[in-house]
This record gives structure tokens, C-alpha cells and sequence, in this order.
């Protein structure tokens, strides 16, 4: 069995300094086929997101995918991000932090029922790439 990448765990870890500190945590995303992001907000095929506790809701920090929802111009969006895709993560308020390697990340499944691999973690969760634009929150007044 190989070894686990370091990577989530320094984000995580760099997450929680940030918020620990009062600083607000931003990554830094390669946009590939595999990154679920607003395309409108994506520059030079990279994406920087706010991932602060007060800026996402359901924030999951795992080994494999970043997942929250977030406002776009007023707008909830489904956020999905492979860890391997990030290149960065850093306190907005001063500009510390750390950058990674971006490396060739996996393909979302609709299969619910994940496929393990040698690389498998404990984090087996492999989320689902939602419908293209749709969102599946509904305004109750």
C-alpha cells in the first residue's frame, strides 16, 4: 500500500491557522475537467475561492475533494475541487501560507459506491459532479 500525499493534511492544517488567527483561508485551483467552479469567475484556467468558514457552508476539507457551496453574484454554486488541482492555499489579510505541485487529478463518478484503490484513504467519500448549472437548493419563502 503506498503512502498518502501530505496535501490535504497541510491544507487542513493551514485552514485552521488561518481561522484560528482571524485571517480568511484562500486556495489557489488549476481549473481542469475534473474542478466543478463557476467558468465565469475562472482567469487564466485558475480559480482563487475563499474557503473561510463565514464564505461556505457545508466546507469539507478532504483527502481527495474540497467540497462547499458558495454565493457567485448572489448565486448558490456547488463547489467541487479536487485536492490535487490546488496550488496554493493562503490568509487573504497577509498573504502567508504554502504552494503545492498540481498533479493530474481523478474524474468525478455517478457511481455511488466508491472503488477502492491503492491509494485509498480513509476518506472514501468520491462526491457527485452535480448537473451542469442547476442547483439542487429551492427558495422557500
Amino acid at each position: 500500500m503506498s503512502e498518502s500525499s501530505t496535501k490535504p493534511y497541510l491544507l487542513r492544517a493551514l485552514h485552521d491557522w488561518c481561522t484560528d488567527n482571524g485571517y480568511t483561508p484562500h486556495i489557489v485551483v488549476q481549473v481542469d475537467d475534473n474542478t466543478v467552479v463557476p467558468p465565469s469567475h475562472v482567469q487564466d484556467g485558475q480559480i482563487t475561492l475563499n474557503i473561510g468558514l463565514l464564505a461556505t457552508n457545508m466546507l469539507h476539507l478532504g483527502n481527495d475533494y474540497i467540497e462547499f457551496q458558495a454565493r457567485f453574484n448572489g448565486v448558490t454554486e456547488d463547489i467541487f475541487v479536487p485536492v490535487a488541482a490546488v496550488s496554493a492555499i493562503f490568509a487573504r489579510e497577509t498573504g502567508a501560507g504554502m504552494g503545492f505541485e498540481v498533479t493530474e487529478s481523478t474524474p468525478y463518478t455517478d457511481d455511488p459506491t466508491p472503488t477502492p484503490t491503492a491509494s485509498s484513504s480513509k476518506d472514501n467519500k468520491t462526491p457527485k459532479k452535480p448537473a451542469s448549472g442547476h442547483s439542487h437548493l429551492k427558495i422557500v419563502k
